[in-house]
């Protein structure tokens, strides 16, 4: 696709935000000035630099870092498990701003990985298994199953947002980046280690379940060479949380 189609897509996205009210001038600049980097300086500097300068410009933006954003309450806070705080939905225009500008260069790339559905299968179905028996066993989360008003505007806020950022920048962004330097296997490992070290903020266990899960991520995008297929397992794995476990987190 070419590249001034592409653009379009952080282009939208801000301008959307920004006549919305939920984007100030500050970060319409902040959003255009990423957007444009990661999108045009590729061929004009050396590739480590400009990887570097595009990776820590994108987990400032999806960490809420750089000021002109803010959230969109999309629900009020509200009790979805028994035993779980007030949960609020937001849509955070800066991590969406990730997403859809890793998402234009990502159109731009070409994939030459060979599908190995056997493999794939696997993984899905022992990471669908293995992650939410982690969070049980370690005490995260309990059986809570439940079906709450405005699922389908959570799965298309988390799908669409953070499912989306999360994956463009650990499969697509930094693990090729890892595997081509370590190896396969240390490459994976260590994305999916630093994808479970950025939810530490959350508790260190649920770090580790993170880790876990992100190596599944990881290895459903290295043997299928499709972001498409990492992005429906993560999102799984988030709706199972979601429909049968406590959610966000057991308290206490």
């Amino acid at each position: 696709m070419p590249l001034h189609l592409r653009l379009l897509l952080p282009t939208l996205g801000l301008a959307l935000g920004f006549a919305l009210g939920f984007i100030q001038p500050v970060g319409l600049a902040c959003g255009g000035l990423f957007a444009g980097f990661l999108l045009f300086a590729q061929g004009h500097l050396p590739k480590k630099l400009w990887w570097t300068l595009s990776f820590l410009a994108s987990i400032a933006l999806a960490a809420h870092l750089l000021p002109g954003f803010q959230p969109w309450q999309l629900w009020p806070p509200r009790q979805l498990s028994a035993d779980a705080a007030p949960y609020a939905l937001r849509l955070s225009w800066d991590k969406l701003l990730v997403g859809l500008t890793l998402f234009a260069w990502w159109l731009g790339q070409k994939t030459t990985s060979a599908f190995q559905p056997q493999r794939v299968g696997w993984v899905v179905l022992i990471t669908l298994l293995a992650v939410p028996l982690l969070a049980l066993v370690l005490g995260l989360v309990d059986w809570q199953p439940k079906w709450p008003a405005g699922l389908m505007l959570w799965l298309l806020v988390n799908l669409g947002v953070a499912v989306l950022a999360e994956e463009l920048l650990f499969r697509t962004w930094l693990q090729p980046a890892l595997v081509a330097r370590l190896g396969t296997w240390p490459g994976i490992v260590l994305t999916a280690s630093l994808f479970g070290a950025v939810h530490v903020p959350f508790s260190p266990l649920f770090a580790l379940v993170a880790g876990v899960a992100g190596l599944g991520y990881g290895l459903a995008f290295h043997y299928s060479g499709r972001l498409s297929v990492a992005m429906a397992l993560h999102g799984a794995v988030n709706l199972l949380h979601l429909l049968l476990l406590s959610y966000p987190l057991r308290l206490a």
